[in-house]
């Protein structure tokens, strides 16, 4: 189910919501029962939503989450036997990663195998369980933080089951680690100004969706479904630039509807996007774009083997290690590889042969040279395999029908005003809100401006039929 779709907007989150907040009538209970029903209700809840595309896979989600909590709590009864720790820990780490190979990267695996050796294995080509990257992330977040004692162990059932399914981030993230809300599944306070809050951060996330990312998006498809060989340079850099966008547009704004709905039921969650097309190096970059994934690999993986505390050789074999595994969690195809190598490769330039000359140059300058690279990666990010990305650069590069093609001048034309708007959004050109002279009047057009801008995604989910998700690949 999409938060983008009128099931969830009109059936779903209405039902949840009436729920959700529907007071325990019992005479003198304390406060622990009242969020017991709150999390029960957000966990059924979730367990619905993701069955609403994928009923056999609650069925895995169910006994992971089983398997976990029970191990954990196994791990932390014997404290005074750190090799049986190691071990469950171990056996705990080792199960997360096998189920999300198996059903992400088996038939890559297969694949190569068959092409290395002329081999005819036969890979089961299951379907990917959507979220699953997200939800093992979590589950070792939390798997990770009780073992080195950074938090305690869950020993509610219920409670470790709403942190691993909760449905504003379960599918797309924000990836949230364990410390992080560990107090919040105890206690949180939902406030009609938080909540008002929240409706706000999800109408703008929807907007983003629905009137911008779907828009531009569809002028990339119609760009992507030509031949490489028959685009011309301009179109090319056009339709990648589109890409740009819409991947923004569509992430970015489904992160904001995930932190809005948290809010609506109490929760805070990581902040995942910070205008990051308009960072001055490509590090600055990653610490703007997918905020919580960043930290998830900072914390779990580079600092763990040794960071940058062991050395240049170690600091490089280090950040390759991370980008690769960066570039395979969001893909199992060798472009996605590519990818997460090209931004290792990239950032260890940045840290040791150009830092000095980066930071001579104008701000202006360092913005547009990062985007520039950005937009480049994007085209092993968004083709359907490394060839693909291969034939598409060539185009950008002169490889293709020229300097223009048949399309080129309708598709600047037709789209220049809203890839225009879009642009100056993406870069923050409208991220202060204008003065009032007083508060009703901003209130007055703020909520006007928010109650056009979910009429405007109303009419667009009745009129438009492209509405996807490009995360759901992951």
């Amino acid at each position: 189910m999409l938060f983008s779709s009128a099931a969830f907007l009109f059936v779903f989150l209405p039902l949840v919501l009436c729920f959700y907040f529907i007071p325990v009538f019992k005479k003198d209970a304390p406060p622990a029962y009242e969020m017991t029903k709150k999390n029960l209700v957000l966990c059924l809840a979730s367990l619905v939503f993701y069955a609403w595309g994928e009923p056999v896979y609650v069925v895995l989600m169910l006994v992971s989450i089983c398997f976990n909590f029970n191990t954990v709590l196994d791990m932390q009864r014997f404290p005074e036997k750190p090799k049986r720790r190691k071990v469950l820990f171990v056996a705990c780490v080792v199960f997360n990663l096998l189920v999300l190979g198996f059903f992400k990267y088996e038939p890559f695996v297969v694949e190569n195998i068959n092409r290395l050796f002329s081999l005819e294995l036969k890979a089961a080509a299951l379907p990917l369980p959507v979220g699953i990257s997200f939800y093992t992330f979590q589950i070792l977040s939390y798997v990770i933080d009780v073992y080195r004692g950074e938090c305690e162990e869950q020993t509610s059932l219920l409670r470790f089951a709403t942190y691993i399914t909760m449905f504003p981030q379960l599918i797309a993230g924000p990836i949230v680690q364990y410390g992080d809300i560990e107090q919040q599944l105890r206690t949180r306070r939902e406030t009609p100004e938080k909540f008002a809050r929240g409706v706000l951060i999800f109408i703008r996330g929807l907007g983003k969706k629905m009137i911008f990312a779907n828009a531009i998006g569809a002028v990339y498809a119609e760009i992507q479904g030509t031949d490489p060989h028959a685009l011309g340079t301009v179109t090319a850099w056009f339709g990648i630039l589109c890409y740009t966008l819409q991947i923004y547009f569509d992430f970015s704004g489904y992160s904001d509807m995930a932190v809005g709905l948290g809010k609506m039921f109490g929760f805070e969650l990581t902040k995942n996007f910070d205008y990051p097309y308009t960072a001055v190096s490509i590090k600055d970059f990653w610490s703007r774009w997918h905020i919580s994934l960043s930290g998830w690999f900072r914390k779990y993986v580079y600092i763990p083997l040794g960071g940058n505390r062991k050395g240049a050789a170690r600091t490089v074999l280090n950040i390759l290690i991370v980008w690769s595994l960066t570039g395979l969690w969001h893909g199992a195809a060798w472009n996605f590889v590519a990818w997460g190598a090209y931004y290792g490769v990239l950032l260890l330039l940045e840290k040791y042969v150009f830092s000095a000359l980066l930071e001579k140059l104008p701000k202006v300058l360092r913005r547009a040279i990062t985007l520039f690279i950005v937009v480049v990666g994007w085209v092993f990010f968004s083709a359907e395999s490394f060839s693909a990305a291969a034939a598409y650069l060539g185009a950008m590069f002169g490889g293709g029908a020229g300097l223009t093609d048949a399309n080129t001048v309708y598709l600047l034309l037709s789209n220049l005003f809203p890839f225009v708007l879009m642009s100056l959004c993406a870069l923050g050109a409208f991220e202060k809100p204008p003065k009032f002279k007083n508060e009703r009047s901003r209130l007055i057009v703020q909520a006007l401006g928010y109650a056009a801008v979910f009429a405007l995604c109303v009419a667009c989910l009745v009129s438009d039929s492209y509405n996807p998700f490009l995360y759901f690949r992951f």
